[in-house]
């Protein structure tokens, strides 16, 4: 069987399945084009005007962005919760929804790259990045290690799941000696991914908020909390609205995952309080300003207390194992969890690290329509990616699309 046929093949079926489906599909890709257009349109007025017109200063250089950047590569690095037991472990159970998590860390390292493009100020300013024609700095940037480990990631994940839906679209199995070696990388490479982005901004001694030597297990645990609770949410749309069906077995497996790292994740998150609290120095001072307020200013509070209410409530009926095994209940524990660590570590981690200034200046940061656009198009775009990849991998899974030669 010649190979170029075969993939012209499968890209013409793949094109075939994302253009049709039922009318909920139609009216749920194009609501997603319609918040890209007004994202498209939200970045041009940034390009046009300049980062002057988001609520960012020199006072306060990350937002939305980062904080955006932040979590979702959290969200990237907990497809491994599903790759190393169903590939590693060899648990039958994860089989049938590793493929729907390695979809959703390529959208989400997509959405990683976008955001990171558009704090920028524009992809133009980019070029320096690229090695040789730039100046990368690497090894000594942790910014170029960054750079590499989360295109790599990417570049593993596009690739290990193409040669295994390539090889069941052509009806044969694929072979374990070319994508075992890729997977083991994988599951190294993903823990990386977030303690390199920990080490970011740890690695920053003017900014003692982040200067902490439990940020990167702190990350590992909320990425390995918000993650699966992503997947399994997902998994639950997918079942209601197509015949790809996965057990509730696989499900309350991947709910455990989350229940265990969310408990981590509030121990983690109860030791840095205590730490701030119980004995505060002057380096306090950005905690202070988080959960109480400093000198009048008080933009943060709501956000840091509706996670870490979220977060608890949230936690404590994943911890209740009759309430967990409550489908309807873990779907909406999940969001819950979800949301509140998107909270926590984005508005709640980024924006307090400079707040306040070196120099005690309090500035404090609201982001502006614009910002609020763009976010919105780029969170889009990686939900219109991701269900284009759902839409060509299921049935090539179930085995209702496979290459005929003519």
């Amino acid at each position: 069987m010649k190979t170029f046929p075969v993939l012209i093949g499968f890209f013409k079926d793949g094109l075939s399945s994302v253009t049709h489906g039922r009318l909920a599909y139609h009216l749920w890709m194009a609501a997603l084009t319609f918040v890209m257009l007004f994202g498209v349109y939200a970045y041009s007025v940034q390009l046009n005007e300049g980062l002057v017109v988001t609520g960012m200063s020199d006072r306060v250089s990350w937002g939305l962005y980062i904080s955006n950047f932040t979590f979702l590569v959290g969200v990237a690095a907990a497809a491994v919760m599903l790759v190393l037991p169903a590939y590693i472990l060899k648990d039958f159970d994860f089989s049938r929804a590793v493929l729907i998590g390695e979809g959703l860390a390529v959208a989400a390292l997509i959405m990683c790259l976008a955001f990171v493009t558009v704090d920028l100020g524009g992809p133009a300013r980019a070029w320096h990045l690229i090695p040789i024609i730039g100046v990368f700095n690497w090894p000594s940037s942790m910014l170029a290690w960054d750079v590499i480990v989360l295109n790599g990631y990417l570049f593993l994940n596009l690739t290990i799941p193409f040669y295994i839906l390539f090889a069941h679209y052509r009806g044969k199995e694929p072979n374990k000696n070319v994508y075992l070696p890729g997977i083991v990388l994988s599951v190294f490479w993903a823990v990386a991914i977030h303690l390199v982005t920990a080490f970011l901004y740890a690695g920053l001694p003017s900014r003692p908020f982040w200067n902490s030597s439990l940020l990167g297990p702190r990350f590992l645990a909320s990425a390995f909390a918000a993650g699966p609770a992503l997947i399994i949410i997902t998994l639950g749309v997918i079942r209601k609205f197509t015949d790809y069906w996965v057990e509730d077995v696989t499900i309350g497996k991947i709910a455990m995952v989350v229940t265990v790292a969310a408990q981590i994740n509030l121990v983690m998150l109860g030791s840095e309080i205590f730490k701030e609290f119980y004995a505060p120095t002057h380096h306090s001072q950005s905690a202070v300003y988080l959960f109480f307020g400093l000198d009048g200013h008080t933009g943060l509070i709501p956000w840091i207390w509706t996670a870490i209410i979220m977060n608890v409530v949230a936690t404590a009926v994943l911890t209740i194992h009759r309430l967990r095994k409550n489908l309807s209940l873990l779907y909406i524990a999940c969001g819950t969890l979800f949301i509140a660590i998107w909270i926590e570590k984005g508005m709640g981690l980024i924006i307090p690290g400079f707040i306040p200034g070196p120099w005690g200046k309090v500035v404090e940061y609201t982001p502006t329509w614009v910002e609020l656009g763009v976010t919105a198009g780029i969170w889009a775009m990686g939900l219109f990616i991701f269900t284009m990849l759902v839409k060509i991998a299921i049935p090539i899974e179930m085995g209702r699309v496979r290459y005929r030669e003519k």
